[in-house]
């Protein structure tokens, strides 16, 4: 009786958070809390799997259980077990492939800091006192995990948002610039965004329904012969969008411009009319792009063009160091916590009110 009314608690708790986590992706999928939220959702139905496990005392629930644990759970350790090779491995390949530059050196950047903290880790043990070696181990074991959950969240969030669709009629596409090759030429990745924006377009064109504008949104940066938004659209034009179904947001520098000037030119065409619009770009950089849509007051949510897999990680570690900039004060305050704890325990260590 008691297990039953233990399984029925679990239940109630399982249904709370995810019905929290629907409520709260569907009403908005533009937040970075979302991740959270399913994340915690999730753990709570494997948490009801086991305890439904554990009740039923059934063989066969037990052997499907311990093989879908086989088949999650090898991969995962496997990941973890061998992350410096994959880390290294995955910064050649983006280093050959992709050019030399600092935004392609976060594989390798990781990978040599985690080098770097195991041999510090290694001679602390054995040149420093015990109480503050262990205080040290503490800081950087924190920290480690505050960026796994704060890292799990984002991608979960980021990967939820990727699954959002809308299949409401478009009057506007935007399409999200990038910079540019040679100072004039559309790059593989800026091109894929605008290729979602014309499969778009003509999809919709192909229901017998109203043809969308694409607004192609960039500026001209100081090593650009020509802005973003020319290039992109003598691309889309080459590729069948007509002219007149296009307009240009040529002055913004940054995503958040993006958002803000190309709100203008449709608060300038609409006239205070209703409209529904979607902005493309690249999958890793959606939720950060779809945040940025928020602060703007564009009623928009977004599609991501598939990226080269080689490319996607160094890509996503990218994004989330953006996001973490973008919330800087709640990572200062979290920060600011394990720091203490730290130096609390230096405290402790360095008194012998503790030993270790």
């Amino acid at each position: 009786m008691h297990m039953n009314w233990f399984l029925f608690g679990v239940f109630l708790i399982a249904a709370g958070c995810c019905g929290l986590a629907t409520y709260s992706y569907l009403s908005e999928p533009r937040r970075l809390v979302n991740g959270l939220l399913i994340n915690l959702a999730l753990f709570s139905l494997l948490t009801l799997a086991a305890v439904i496990v554990m009740v039923a005392n059934s063989t066969t629930l037990l052997v499907v259980a311990l093989i879908a644990l086989v088949i999650v759970g090898v991969p995962v350790i496997m990941l973890v077990a061998f992350h410096l090779v994959w880390l290294l491995w995955n910064a050649l390949l983006v280093w050959r492939r992709e050019g030399h530059s600092l935004g392609n050196m976060l594989t390798l950047m990781i990978a040599a800091g985690l080098v770097l903290l195991s041999i510090l880790d290694t001679v602390g043990h054995q040149l420093l006192p015990a109480w503050l070696a262990y205080s040290l181990t503490v800081l950087v074991n924190c920290c480690w995990l505050y960026i796994a959950i704060t890292g799990l969240n984002f991608l979960t969030a980021l990967i939820a948002y990727n699954c959002w669709r809308t299949r409401q009629p478009l009057q506007y596409l935007i399409v999200l610039g990038a910079g540019l090759l040679d100072g004039h030429r559309v790059s593989r990745l800026l091109g894929a965004r605008i290729d979602v924006a014309i499969a778009r377009y003509q999809r919709q064109v192909a229901q017998g329904l109203p043809a969308p504008t694409i607004i192609l949104s960039g500026g001209q940066g100081p090593d650009e012969q020509v802005s973003e938004a020319q290039a992109m659209q003598a691309y889309a034009v080459a590729h069948g969008i007509p002219a007149t179904a296009t307009l240009l947001e040529d002055q913004s520098r940054t995503t958040l411009e993006n958002m803000r000037f190309s709100r203008r030119i449709i608060d300038q065409h609409q006239q205070g009319r209703p409209y529904h619009a979607m902005f493309c770009t690249n999958n890793y950089h959606l939720l950060r792009a779809g945040i940025f849509a928020r602060r703007a007051g564009i009623d928009a949510n977004g599609i991501g063009a598939k990226t080269r897999l080689y490319f996607l990680p160094n890509a996503t570690i990218r994004e989330y160091v953006a996001m973490m900039v973008m919330n800087k004060r709640r990572h200062f305050v979290a920060g600011g916590l394990i720091l203490a704890y730290t130096i609390l325990t230096m405290i402790l260590g360095a008194t012998h009110t503790i030993a270790f």
